[in-house]
């Protein structure tokens, strides 16, 4: 009988692991998901794929992953800011009441999302699917940005582009929400990498090995996404990039010394091979002008900042400190920093702000403190998992598994501090998906 659930449970995760990839896979193409039409097309396909595992569960007794059983404080934590967004909404708290509507299906769905990831992708071979997914994803994405760029078509998802002409967006309105996206995926590829490296010395046989198996199509790959990321000519999207690496490589230098002169010999190629060589004659060169350069261009459509004017973002975020002090308790409701910012702006913030341009702010504002902590606690014990898998060093499977956890999420708690990559569905439901890899990366099952 327990031979039978665990045949029947491993054969009913195979759909429901494809559902989830296709998912994946959808989230980017409409805008990034950052539509209302698109965003609840998002929440009802989640909604749909964990009612089916919920009825499976039950109806056939399936117990719970591993992972997931191990992940009881994150989950908690999350559900604990969905509660929070639900009191806000019920109770008169927020200030934007419809926003806050969106915004807890949109975090009861991400909430769902994780669940389900810990659950579903539990072997190795599971894992490489997820992984190869958001991979295929981050490359399809800045394959067609780079593309629509250089040859000055310029479209979006099945409309023309109407602004951001020259730079690579994909199919995301903003070029920075494509960087954030790229610095997930070109981490699950550099994790993926190291996953699959070969810890024995050089021979003929291991590189026969190399040439046929699947690490020449990801190092295509992540060049292919480092050039769609130097396109997007985004400054805290590059840097963030390239420390998250660094500062990844470091932890594990430091947890493996011997591991040192390999690891900085891949590392190196990455950096001199991909963005010194390659990303050169892409636009490097315009990169590095903005990032000398201090000023910023303002453009608004349909609410959301796309270039910004005259205007520093350290002084957008000066006037928001009387609203952390006002909603410090409770908060101000979720998504209603657009509604609440105009009573504080001054005179010389001339254009509309959907967003604060800094997530923790936004959340701070937006949750309060309970509701702040809550998110915080859930990022630090999932990269803490994170980097304990990647100092797993007798596996170098689990390492890698961990270092694209780590360095994804890295990643993007450096874009956060100057962008609003949370807020968008595609990249925070993503990012929501990488977080469960370090537990996966611990507790998932090897093939026999």
């Amino acid at each position: 009988m327990i031979t039978h659930n665990i045949n029947f449970h491993n054969k009913s995760q195979k759909d429901l692991q494809y559902a989830i990839c296709l998912l994946i896979i959808w989230l980017p193409l409409p805008l990034g998901s950052n539509r209302p039409w698109s965003g609840g097309i998002a929440i009802t396909l989640i909604s749909a794929i964990a009612l089916i595992w919920t009825i499976r569960k039950r109806r056939h007794s399936l117990e719970i992953s591993a992972p997931l059983k191990n992940a009881k404080p994150a989950v908690i934590s999350l559900v604990l800011v969905q509660l929070l967004a639900a009191v806000q909404y019920l109770t008169g708290i927020s200030l934007a009441p419809s926003e806050s509507f969106n915004y807890l299906l949109l975090g009861t769905s991400y909430t769902l999302l994780f669940i389900l990831t810990l659950d579903l992708f539990v072997t190795r071979q599971s894992i490489n699917l997820l992984l190869a997914t958001v991979i295929f994803n981050g490359t399809l994405q800045a394959f067609y940005g780079s593309s629509m760029t250089l040859s000055n078509l310029e479209w979006s998802f099945f409309e023309a582009k109407e602004h951001m002409h020259g730079l690579a967006t994909g199919t995301f309105v903003n070029r920075n929400h494509l960087a954030g996206y790229l610095e997930i995926s070109a981490a699950c590829c550099i994790g993926l990498l190291l996953a699959l490296r070969d810890q024995r010395p050089i021979s003929i046989q291991s590189i026969l090995n190399w040439i046929s198996g699947p690490k020449p199509f990801l190092r295509i790959a992540l060049a292919i996404m480092v050039i769609g990321l130097v396109m997007t000519k985004s400054r805290m999207g590059n840097i963030a990039f390239l420390s998250s690496m660094i500062i990844t490589g470091g932890i594990l230098a430091v947890a493996s010394p011997k591991l040192r002169p390999k690891l900085f010999a891949i590392l190196s190629s990455l950096l001199i091979i991909d963005v010194f060589i390659v990303a050169k004659y892409f636009g490097l060169e315009e990169l590095k002008m903005r990032l000398i350069s201090t000023q910023l261009n303002d453009k608004v459509v349909a609410g959301e900042v796309l270039i910004r004017q005259n205007v520093n973002r350290d002084e957008v975020f000066n006037y928001t400190i009387p609203l952390l002090n006002k909603y410090a308790f409770h908060g101000s409701g979720a998504g209603s920093f657009e509604t609440i910012f105009p009573s504080v702006a001054g005179r010389d913030i001339s254009h509309h702000f959907t967003h604060a341009h800094n997530d923790y702010i936004q959340f701070a504002i937006e949750y309060g403190f309970f509701g702040g902590a809550s998110l915080i606690y859930f990022y630090v014990f999932t990269y803490y998992h994170g980097i304990n898998a990647l100092t797993k060093l007798n596996s170098a499977y689990r390492s890698g598994v961990g270092f694209a956890c780590v360095m994804a999420m890295t990643a993007i708690a450096i874009h956060s501090l100057t962008d609003f990559n949370l807020q968008i569905p595609a990249n925070a439901a993503t990012i929501t998906v990488i977080s469960a890899l370090g537990l996966l990366a611990r507790f998932h099952t090897r093939p026999h």
